[in-house]
């Protein structure tokens, strides 16, 4: 039961550790990378073990079943997001925290699809924690620059990649739990 909190601590401590403590992680230089890594790979993996375990958590609302079909058009615009800023796309010149975004978009789609409560703190976390990032990084930077438009090749390719990636994390998704896309 205290895995899946701690984990969600593990993960978010490390990446607020920049924002929240700049002049200590700045004094790390490049170790500090290597820190935040270990303690990010540390914290899923204690997430992972903790919502395994906590699989007799309670339930704290049934969701209604066409809402498998909002989380997956909204997983799908969270993967897009989080490919969008790899390769500088629409999605990266309208929103200045893509991957962000992503994250925000993904645990709100599964927030709603799953009523027991250690999907509401692994959700509820990751989401809390996204947020918070945006927060810190626009108070930290106020100012931003989109990146300059890409060909439309380029946006095809992202879009095509979305669908691939969704793809490739649904079939695994549905290898280790629950079939994502509906019965």
């Amino acid at each position: 039961m205290f895995q899946l909190p701690l984990g969600l601590l593990a993960f978010s401590l490390p990446h607020l550790w920049k924002r929240l403590f700049p002049a200590s992680r700045n004094g790390l230089g490049d170790p500090g990378k290597g820190i935040v890594a270990v303690l990010a790979i540390g914290g899923i993996w204690l997430i992972a073990r903790g919502y395994g375990a906590w699989a007799d958590a309670p339930q704290v609302w049934q969701p209604a079943p066409w809402l498998t079909h909002l989380n997956n058009l909204l997983v799908v615009l969270g993967f897009y997001f989080f490919v969008a800023s790899g390769m500088g796309v629409w999605g990266a010149r309208v929103n200045r925290h893509p991957q962000l975004t992503g994250v925000i978009l993904w645990a709100v789609a599964h927030l709603l699809v799953n009523g027991d409560l250690a999907s509401i703190v692994l959700f509820g976390g990751l989401l809390t924690w996204a947020v918070a990032e945006i927060l810190l990084i626009n108070r930290a930077v106020p100012g931003w620059t989109p990146p300059p438009r890409p060909p439309l090749g380029k946006e095809a390719a992202a879009v095509l990649a979305t669908l691939a990636l969704v793809a490739v994390v649904g079939y695994v998704h549905g290898w280790i739990g629950p079939w994502p896309f509906g019965t």
